[in-house]
């Protein structure tokens, strides 16, 4: 099994890293050998993921660094290659989502802040890193979207509209640079635990309802997207590219 999911050697970046689903994907890729660089805009909770990683026996750094902000991003990349050497894996987990509501509800600022991290900065961040990941043999890109991406959620009709954006990059990435060995896949989780989805899931109406419609009959948490992740960045999925992944427990079957 270490031969098909082992990551020794490998580098993996991380963005929302500081908890929920970045922290899980971060401390999962760890925990099977890779180097972690775990970013986000604060470094409190960074510190906290790399001191578990660490104590857990893993290598990982923080590095703060604004996902809407494209020199944060160059400095983000660099000071990855100065720490590490290099980029293997690139995980694409920051999101913004500053409203809740209907369209007729936002406005131009809401949907460019909207893009710039959603759509933006993970087309960047891929840019910065393919030519380190060429020079290495390849690479794999992992962008985190949702099941809105692939079914427009109510209220979030923007955030859904980004993330559906974000499967089609995936898709115009795995095209163009699978010939330079580098893979791209996208994972559609569907509602998880986190503190980016507290408003729907500590809202016991609408949590009720929307487990009505999972087959699974709950709410996924953080740890339970890492599968995929690790099975996208590893070995195991040298034939996979172009993929889009939910997990979302059934709810979109």
């Amino acid at each position: 099994m270490q031969r098909y999911f082992g990551l020794e050697g490998k580098v993996a970046l991380v963005t929302g890293a500081s908890r929920g689903i970045g922290a899980a994907i971060a401390t999962g890729l760890a925990a099977c050998g890779a180097q972690v660089v775990v970013s986000s805009r604060k470094l409190e909770g960074l510190a906290e993921v790399v001191t578990a990683i660490t104590a857990a026996g893993g290598q990982a750094h923080a590095v703060t660094a604004h996902v809407g902000d494209a020199a944060a991003l160059d400095h983000l990349v660099s000071e990855t290659v100065r720490l590490t050497g290099g980029v293997d894996v690139l995980v694409n987990n920051a999101a913004a989502n500053p409203v809740f509501g209907p369209l007729l509800a936002t406005d131009d600022a809401v949907f460019d802040k909207i893009m710039a991290v959603n759509v933006r900065a993970p087309l960047t961040l891929a840019k910065l890193v393919h030519p380190h990941m060429q020079a290495r043999g390849g690479g794999s890109i992992i962008n985190v979207s949702s099941i809105g991406g692939l079914r427009p959620e109510p209220m979030l009709g923007l955030y859904s509209v980004s993330k559906a954006a974000l499967i089609s990059l995936t898709k115009v990435q795995a095209q163009e640079w699978s010939r330079d060995g580098i893979r791209s896949n996208v994972i559609c989780p569907g509602l998880v635990r986190t503190k980016f989805s507290a408003a729907l899931w500590q809202d016991e109406q609408l949590l009720g309802r929307f487990v009505q419609q999972v087959p699974l009959g709950r709410i996924a948490e953080p740890e339970e997207m890492a599968g995929l992740a690790i099975f996208l960045a590893s070995p195991a999925a040298s034939y996979v590219t172009g993929g889009v992944y939910t997990a979302d427990g059934g709810y979109t079957a």
